[in-house]
């Protein structure tokens, strides 16, 4: 798999390191240098790449804002992923929560540069497996039908997780946590949404019972008019979904 790169830097002898590690790279091809962020988004516009080495602190428009930009526009067939380079570390947050795939703090040597782009090799490799799988399922069967898992973004990987194996989701500002009976003690972390997550799951399987809840059906051990019970964990149903899960609890009576 080759990976087609930009490097975008403001300071000349950052930009032209960046495209000597890229050039270097036996899986990347360097397709542009910019020493802009609104001359790389120019050059976006006449076709799309996978990786972009992005230095966070530039004039006019910052790292940040582009990868917003960019944020925006990956909803369509191909989307390219960030790796930020930066002199400031205290961008760390901010680049997890654009969704970057990396953070190379300023000064790096290619060691660094090249455990990124493999992590970035690695990313690319997983989704093109998990694009085609789906392909081969839905000449079968329903997709509902026969898949038994999803994947989530935890950190800068994507993570298999089954649905049996989940207890309930909370969903929070930016992120969701997937509680798990493989370790309930410790959720996944993930930057989606709850809203996302319900759409993948299996209505037969899940449900769910409040703006910030949804439940395994099949791991409820108590229910109430206002509540359910997993485990020790008391949930509670807020009437946005009562009737919903009315339904559900006239199952048990």
């Amino acid at each position: 798999m080759i990976l087609t790169c930009i490097a975008v830097d403001d300071e000349p002898l950052a930009l032209g390191l960046v495209g000597a590690f890229i050039e270097k790279t036996p899986f990347l091809q360097l397709v542009g240098r910019y020493s802009s962020a609104v001359e790389a988004l120019q050059g976006l516009m006449a076709g799309p790449v996978d990786i972009i080495f992005l230095d966070i602190q530039m004039p006019d428009l910052t790292g940040l804002e582009l990868a917003r930009v960019l944020e925006r526009s990956n909803r369509g067939a191909h989307t390219t992923r960030i790796i930020f380079t930066t002199a400031f570390d205290q961008f760390a947050l901010d680049g997890f929560r654009v969704d970057a795939l990396d953070y190379l703090l300023k000064p790096f040597n290619y060691e660094e540069f090249l455990r990124a782009a493999s992590k970035a090799r690695q990313y690319f490799e997983l989704v093109q497996r998990v694009e085609s799988t789906p392909v081969a399922i839905s000449q079968a069967a329903p997709v509902e039908a026969t898949e038994d898992y999803l994947f989530l973004k935890i950190e800068y990987q994507l993570v298999r997780v089954a649905f049996n194996d989940i207890l309930y989701i909370e969903g929070l500002k930016d992120y969701v946590k997937v509680y798990r009976q493989s370790d309930p003690t410790k959720p996944l972390l993930s930057l989606t949404s709850l809203k996302a997550l319900e759409e993948k799951l299996p209505s037969r399987q899940f449900m769910r019972v409040h703006r910030s809840y949804i439940v395994s059906l099949k791991n409820i051990n108590a229910v109430t008019r206002n509540s359910v019970q997993i485990g020790v964990t008391t949930i509670p149903v807020s009437d946005q979904y009562k009737d919903v899960f009315g339904e559900f609890i006239s199952r048990w009576l």
